[in-house]
């Protein structure tokens, strides 16, 4: 199950992009290229789920949402890291 959600894309740019600090939808989406809403929807609806990412609406107006990495969404920052690693090395062969 891990190695499935891990593997995926879109979920490692995900959790990379939230790295440093919470981050709202639209700017989220800016920072991955426009990635497609849907997409994006659905990956940070299954993060939630897996309990890395969490999820925030502003009290006052309920429109601002913004997304966090949870404390085991944060675990995955050196495997992501370690994979970068791994690719800048593997661009050398």
């Amino acid at each position: 199950t891990t190695m499935k959600l891990l593997g995926d894309f879109w979920t490692l740019r995900i959790l990379d992009a939230l790295k440093l600090d919470e981050v709202r939808f639209c700017e989220l989406q800016r920072t991955l290229d426009n990635v497609n809403p849907v997409t994006l929807t659905k990956r940070l609806k299954t993060l939630e789920d897996a309990r890395l990412v969490v999820r925030s609406e502003e009290t006052v107006d309920k429109i601002s949402v913004t997304y966090a990495l949870s404390g085991l969404g944060r675990e995955t920052i050196p495997i992501i890291a370690a994979l970068n690693r791994f690719s800048e090395k593997s661009k050398s062969y």
